[in-house]
């Protein structure tokens, strides 16, 4: 019989939290289930397997995200609606890293086709129409746009940043300046 109160749902959540406590790479059914103090077999009946779990958490992240940014690009357009998104991104992996660790899980084709990561995909389209954008080079911005701030908060997360004269925040700024600058056409200034 499985224990009262446990569902897929409230194990994926609390999976989540475990991520962003130890790592997402740290995340099992079995460290799970010593989190709430029963047998990892009495999780079965909630939830196939790791990657099951794991799937799950980059699901719930990947929608946590899309929430955040919907809600902050509300109203926005140009430079200010490129700065909110960014930090939606950067904000939320410094708030729950290993969530964001899940968020960049490799799902398969339909699993993605069901997740929030089409909301990204189609909120940073929205974006870009701002700045005229046309194919192919749009789907190019798209690209550059997150491996950008992908690899910005990455760094920044372990650690690149901390022995450098400027602050983090300062080159954050700058790199979304030159990034608008880039997408309008025009030399940064």
């Amino acid at each position: 019989m499985a224990r009262a109160g446990l569902t897929g749902e409230r194990l994926v959540r609390a999976g989540a939290e475990l991520a962003d406590e130890v790592g997402f790479e740290h995340v099992t059914v079995s460290a799970l289930a010593r989190r709430f103090g029963v047998r990892t077999a009495s999780l079965y009946s909630h939830l196939e397997n790791s990657q099951e779990l794991r799937t799950g958490i980059a699901l719930l992240a990947l929608e946590e995200i899309a929430d955040r940014a919907a809600d902050a690009l509300a109203g926005r357009a140009g430079k200010d609606a490129l700065e909110a998104f960014a930090n939606v991104y950067r904000d939320y992996a410094r708030e729950h890293p290993g969530r964001y660790a899940a968020a960049r899980l490799r799902l398969d084709p339909d699993t993605a086709a069901a997740s929030a990561g089409g909301r990204h995909a189609q909120m940073m389209r929205a974006i870009l129409r701002g700045y005229d954008l046309a194919e192919p080079e749009q789907t190019h911005a798209v690209r550059l746009l997150g491996s950008v701030f992908h690899g910005y908060v990455s760094l920044e997360a372990a650690g690149g940043f901390s022995h450098s004269a400027s602050g983090a925040q300062e080159s954050w700024a700058w790199i979304l300046d030159r990034l608008d600058a880039l997408l309008r056409g025009r030399p940064a200034g």
